[in-house]
Formats: structure tokens, C-alpha cells, sequence
């Protein structure tokens, strides 16, 4: 794959064989049924706050989740009947077996939410934390400072005002780039992407400064892959090959780099994500992994509480662990020389770039039709050579830059 996408005709990916596209599309289908993000982020932050609070921060208070209109047992009994063995050529083949038993692995995590094997079907689902990735976290959480400090100046007119112009400057690039905004007050996190829709909390205040580093994420990461993944004959580029968590998440926190700020508390909130969910693992509870972060980490209030409950949600998520080691493995993918246009081919797994070479030779997968905004900024070259040169636990930015790239 090129260094570089070439603008003007847009090549079109060939179909699939019969039966690959028929398992494709029933894959692809059944993972926009089953929402389990939505699912696992608990309703009414503020409240849970106040309740935490009003124990003296000594009890973990009652998580309220929406419910998934979903038929579990229906989706199992359909993910299972897939002719998935008599799929060809074989790189097809692996890459949906490996998506079919990542969805069989998802509705696990969804039936076991606040159950006693929820944690299991989360260490099956996105892995345990290893002992390497623990030590990382405990020294960034060390030896980072803070960057400078910033007054949370913004709202949601602000955000929504910018996120308006991003899109806008898609849709001029790409007249089918197409998101879905969803202003919700009852939002765990200040900004997701979540099945091709765009989240952000009504209630939100952030540093102005932040907004955009925030935006290349969501947008310029989550939403750009997604829709390159929708011009790919493989669907599953689309919506997910199975394990892409790491690699997108890790290519968003990279892009607030790229974009000109990430600050050193953002890459220290990162590695509390790792030990908060490495304690929900081994059955810790709200209260112990707030103080931990709070006291001994000294991560603010409002941050170590946040990192807290989402290592809690649904009995305790091993998911956030997937941010600093996406990021780990990105730039040693990106150090050793890998291409940076290749990551935007669509939703997927590092090692899965090997299979998608194949799958690109033979024409069913075609180069990314769009890069994030950033990659248009004149000094992008220079920013991506030094973090082609940056370890992870230096690569943060000390001071807000005046000006921004875009």
C-alpha cells in the first residue's frame, strides 16, 4: 500500500464470493443488532457521583444500565447456523471464523452483565491485563506530569459548532461521508462513537483547546474508518474485524498527538484505565479502585471516579486496558517503518494487515478513500516522523499550542 492516497477516481472493490458475502452480511447484520457498549455504559453519572458521595466514598452505588431489545438466544442460534467452513480462499474465511466466534463472545458479555462470569466473558472478549502493560501504567503514572493548566471553557454549542464544521469538511472531500449526531444528557463519556452514531453529552465542559485533538478522535479515527470500511467489499471493515478495539482506540489517542495536543493528564488517565481495570479483574470493588487512583495515583476526583466506573461497569470491564495497549503496539508498528494510510482501510486488528495485503492484491479490498484532517496540515510529515521516534510514555505535549493545525 502507497504512503499516500491519490484523490480523483475512486476504485470500487470487487464482490465477494457467493457464500463469503452471504456470511459478511449476516456477520455484519448481527453485529448492529448487538449494541453491548450502550449496553455497559451506566445511566445518570451525576447521580452515581452524588450517591458514591453521600457514603462517605465507602460504597460502590447501584449502576442503572439501558436495556438491549435484543434476543440473545435468537442472535446465538442465527451466528451459529453461518456456513462459515464453506467459505474460500482461505484468508476470507479466517478472518469471518474469527469475527463469528467474536460475536458469540460479545453476547456472553452482554448476558453476564452484573452476573457472577462477567469478568470472565470480559478477559475472553478483550483480554486480561499482562504483567507488561501493568508496569507501563504504573510508571507513566509516576513519571508524566501534568501539561498546563487549562480552564474548561466550552459546551456544547462550542463542540456541537465544531463537530458540525468537521463533518462539513468530510462531506466536501466525500459527498456520501454520512454520521448520525445524538446529543445525549445521560452519557457516561463526553464524546463516543458508537454503530455509526456520534454521542456527545448535552452537558459537557471541556478546555476549548481540547475540542478538536477530541474530535480527530472520534471523528477522524472511529467515523473515518468506518466509513473507508464501507466502500470495502468485506463489510467487517465496516463495523469491526474481531479484536480492532486496541488498534482504533490506539490510532485515536495517536491522532490528539497528531492533531497538536495531547496533554500529559490525558496519557496519565489512559494508564489508570489499565490499573483501575487490572483491580475490577481481580474482583476489587468501586470504592478501593477510586482511592487508588485518587490517592496514591493523586488523579483528580472527578477523573479517578470516572476511570473507576467504567472499570466497574457491568461487574468489571477489562475494555479499557485495550487504550494504552493500542497505543503501545501502534508505535511500535509505526517505529519499525508501517504504513500510516494502511490503518485507515477500514476497522481492524494490526495483525490482521497481512491478510488484508492479500485481500487488497486480489481486489476485494480497496485503498482508504479518506484521511483523517490532520493528515492535510502542512507539518503533518513532521509530526508523524517524530512519533515514529516518541516512545509511548513520552508521547504527550507539555504546553497548548496557540494556534490549531486545521
Amino acid at each position: 500500500m502507497s504512503e499516500t492516497v491519490t484523490r480523483g477516481a475512486r476504485p470500487r472493490a470487487r464482490p465477494l464470493p457467493p457464500v463469503a458475502a452471504h456470511v459478511d452480511g449476516a456477520l455484519a447484520r448481527l453485529d448492529a443488532k448487538l449494541d453491548w457498549l450502550v449496553a455497559l455504559s451506566p445511566l445518570e453519572g451525576d447521580a452515581l457521583w452524588r450517591a458514591f458521595e453521600a457514603t462517605g466514598r465507602t460504597r460502590e452505588p447501584v449502576m442503572r444500565y439501558s436495556d438491549l431489545d435484543v434476543d440473545l438466544a435468537g442472535l446465538r442460534h442465527e451466528l451459529a447456523a453461518l456456513p462459515v467452513a464453506e467459505i474460500a480462499p482461505t484468508a476470507l474465511h479466517d478472518l469471518l471464523a474469527e469475527k463469528q466466534h467474536e460475536l458469540g463472545r460479545m453476547i456472553d458479555l452482554v448476558q453476564q452483565r452484573d452476573r457472577p462470569g462477567f469478568v470472565d466473558a470480559s478477559v475472553a472478549l478483550f483480554g486480561a491485563v499482562e504483567p507488561e502493560l501493568l508496569a507501563l501504567a504504573e510508571a507513566i503514572l509516576a513519571d508524566v506530569p501534568d501539561s498546563d493548566p487549562l480552564v474548561a471553557d466550552a459546551g456544547i454549542d462550542d463542540v456541537r459548532a465544531a463537530v458540525d464544521a468537521e463533518i462539513d469538511w468530510y462531506r466536501a472531500q466525500a459527498p456520501d461521508f454520512r454520521i448520525d449526531v445524538v446529543v445525549e444528557d445521560e452519557l457516561n463519556s463526553m464524546l463516543m462513537v458508537s454503530h455509526g452514531r456520534f454521542y456527545i453529552d448535552g452537558n459537557i465542559r471541556l478546555p476549548r483547546a481540547r475540542i478538536d485533538p477530541l474530535i480527530q478522535h472520534e471523528i477522524g479515527t472511529h467515523v473515518v474508518t468506518r466509513h473507508n470500511g464501507r466502500r470495502q467489499a468485506l463489510q467487517q471493515l465496516e463495523v469491526g474485524l474481531a479484536g480492532y478495539d486496541p488498534m482504533q482506540e490506539g490510532l485515536g489517542v495517536l491522532s490528539e498527538f497528531l492533531a497538536g495536543f495531547l496533554p500529559g493528564e490525558r496519557l496519565r488517565v489512559l494508564a489508570a484505565r489499565v490499573v483501575a481495570a487490572a483491580m475490577a479483574a481481580e474482583g476489587a470493588q468501586l470504592p478501593a479502585i477510586f482511592n487508588c487512583l485518587h490517592h496514591t495515583h493523586r488523579l483528580p476526583t472527578d477523573d479517578a471516579f470516572d476511570v473507576a466506573v467504567r472499570a466497574r461497569r457491568g461487574g468489571g470491564l477489562t475494555k479499557d486496558a485495550v487504550y494504552l495497549r493500542g497505543l503501545r503496539d501502534l508505535l511500535r508498528y509505526l517505529e519499525a517503518g508501517g504504513e500510516f494510510d494502511a490503518l485507515f482501510l477500514g476497522k481492524f486488528a494490526l495483525t490482521h494487515l497481512e491478510q488484508l495485503d492479500t485481500l487488497l492484491d486480489d481486489g476485494w479490498i480497496v485503498p482508504p478513500d479518506l484521511l483523517p484532517r490532520y493528515a492535510a496540515a502542512e507539518d503533518f510529515a513532521e509530526r508523524l516522523a517524530d512519533c515514529r521516534r516518541t516512545p509511548v510514555d513520552r508521547l504527550f505535549q507539555t504546553h497548548c499550542p496557540r494556534t490549531h493545525p486545521q
